[in-house]
């Protein structure tokens, strides 16, 4: 039998649950930018009032291609970015909320526009976290200088100590999805089925790291599995273990994550 190492000794007297289950492990204190459809700012705070755990006032932007971005109304193009809002304060009730639209009236989204949302979420809302429950197809990035600049404002989020989860869209056979494509410098999450909605796996396959719970709460398709709710599943987790310590690198949280996973075994997730 191997001797246990002096770090076995160390890790031994702290667990993943210890940390999860922690109640100051809430969100509180952590800023996340939800850069999706928009959130339905009114549904959310009457579900969480109802539950008694108000959540802080969800604050945002409608953003465009150029020019600067409109006022946040409250509501929603889609129930899309709502159902994502509510699985991230599902899992952390006490993180600030940011809603970043991306898609605006028109329903649809160019690589300039999530760009803008980075940048004004890392600028103005001084986020710790980023959701990208979305893609972008490759054809848009076709041009290797759109592809340049997205790549550049996800650095420029890692090395502004900005955590930046991305859905991994690797359900179509040939073509990929970026940012997660991207692989680093952001955190990849793949779908999963977890009997309990803070476990995840480790399974790195094909630019994708982790998987996480791909069921929702909230919204006509939330109990469809998808990588859009898995993606908030594991930003929600982050959050907690932020709401601890929030001066956390983003390769420190990567790690704990990792750390995590491997402390609990691996549970596997069921097929989706």
């Amino acid at each position: 039998m191997t001797e246990p190492t002096v770090f076995d000794e160390l890790f031994a007297k702290l667990t993943p649950d210890r940390i999860l289950s922690d109640p100051r492990a809430t969100g509180a204190g952590v800023t996340v930018a939800v850069v999706d459809s928009g959130v339905e700012r009114s549904v959310l705070e009457a579900k969480f009032a109802a539950a008694g755990t108000p959540i802080l006032p969800i604050e945002g932007a409608v953003f465009a291609p150029t020019g600067p971005p409109a006022a946040y109304t409250g509501h929603q193009s889609s129930p899309h970015g709502t159902t994502v809002a509510d699985i991230i304060l599902t899992l952390a009730p006490g993180a600030k909320l940011y809603s970043a639209d991306v898609f605006g009236p028109t329903g649809s989204c160019e690589v300039e526009t999530v760009i803008a949302a980075l940048r004004h979420a890392i600028d103005v809302w001084k986020v710790k976290v980023v959701n990208l429950s979305l893609g972008v197809p490759e054809h848009k990035l076709q041009q290797l200088p759109r592809r340049q600049q997205l790549l550049r404002a996800i650095e420029e989020a890692y090395f502004r100590d900005v955590l930046v989860f991305a859905a991994a869209h690797n359900e179509h056979p040939i073509t990929r999805s970026f940012p997660a494509a991207f692989a680093t410098p952001l955190i990849s999450v793949d779908k999963g089925v977890f009997a309990d909605p803070l476990d995840f796996a480790y399974r790195l396959h094909d630019h994708v790291e982790f998987q996480a719970h791909g069921r929702g709460y909230l919204g006509p398709f939330a109990r469809e599995p998808a990588t859009s709710w898995a993606t908030p599943h594991l930003a929600g987790i982050a959050a907690r273990i932020l709401s601890l310590k929030p001066d956390l690198k983003p390769f420190e949280i990567k790690t704990i994550l990792y750390w995590m996973f491997r402390s609990r075994q691996g549970p596997a997730p069921a097929a989706p």
